[in-house]
């Protein structure tokens, strides 16, 4: 059972630990936390897209050169706090193996019904985690609920659907790519903020969620498209910045976030990286963005999408 944020940092700082100093100065600001690694999470299409590489590829190396900066953190957590109890590592293999479902089915999903529609269907997580979090974490969402209509509003403006209309290869596969890509992310999210209950560890956690999530993606990558995980150059030096800014530095900020907010304002304010996302908007965003500050605010979907740029990017 998870205990109240509140009193699990008041029996952490009553025992004189906190978070290591390579994060602390973030973790008593999470609003700022999550906001930054919105915005870095933002960069994940520009780079997927410079990198050139497939679906399967690209959500492969994202984790693999991820694992040994987080492990290194990790270390670093357990030398200090103690190491963490099996059952929590245990829990980050399925945590994982969401990750890794998200990563692929999302970069599927813009090539099969394009990248408008794909933005707007893995928005939906914010509406799953509100829900999941009433219903299992009793967390009312409050006036937050009046305001994810209008998120969502803002990110189907943002996302260009409305000028450009469903396209791709196959739309119908990619709505169902894009639906259940929604939900391995909202799952994941509500998963990873509970495997991030010790606040003075965030490293930990995320660094056992990556390193499944390499493992399930490799595996795709060999089932699916196996020559595409040869390594090759340059595209191996966009993936390696891919791994680093938002794998890392993204989701490590994220990762600190996350427990110390409700779960559903939480998943609201990843809404942020569409908005954030590198490249040209379309007209209607463009006028939308000087009217609508609160889908500004609002609009992603957390995650490292091969996707235009522009366009919201898991």
């Amino acid at each position: 059972m998870e205990f109240p944020v509140a009193l699990q940092r008041s029996r952490a700082e009553s025992q004189g630990q906190q978070p290591l100093a390579a994060y602390r100065w973030i973790s008593s600001l999470p609003l700022l936390a999550v906001t930054f690694g919105a915005v870095v999470i933002a960069f994940s299409a520009i780079l997927v897209r410079l990198s050139g590489a497939s679906p399967e590829a690209a959500a492969t190396y994202r984790c693999v050169y991820a694992v040994p900066v987080l492990w290194l953190l990790a270390f670093l957590e357990d030398r200090q706090f103690g190491r963490r109890p099996l059952g929590d590592r245990l829990l980050a293999v399925p945590a994982g193996v969401l990750l890794a479902a998200d990563l692929i089915l999302w970069h599927h999903a813009i090539g099969a019904v394009g990248a408008g529609l794909a933005t707007v269907l893995a928005n939906l997580q914010v509406v799953i985690v509100g829900l999941a979090a009433w219903v299992l974490l009793h967390e009312r969402p409050g006036r937050l609920l009046a305001a994810v209509p209008l998120a969502l509003f803002g990110v189907l403006l943002v996302s260009g659907l409305l000028e450009r209309g469903a396209s791709g290869s196959d739309p119908a596969l990619g709505v169902l790519f894009g639906s259940v890509a929604s939900l391995c992310y909202a799952a994941f999210l509500l998963l990873l903020r509970h495997l991030g209950r010790d606040l003075r560890r965030p490293a930990g956690p995320l660094f056992d969620v990556t390193a499944v999530a390499a493992v399930g993606c490799a595996a795709a990558g060999l089932v699916l498209d196996p020559r595409s995980l040869v390594p090759s150059w340059p595209a191996q030096g966009w993936l390696v910045l891919l791994a680093l800014l938002p794998q890392v530095v993204g989701w490590l900020l994220i990762s600190v976030a996350l427990p110390r907010l409700p779960a559903a304002l939480g998943s609201a304010l990843l809404l942020i990286q569409p908005a954030s996302s590198v490249g040209p908007r379309s007209g209607v965003a463009r006028r939308a963005s000087l009217g609508l500050p609160v889908a500004r605010r609002c609009p992603d979907s957390g995650r490292g999408a091969a996707c235009r740029p522009g366009r919201g990017s898991p």
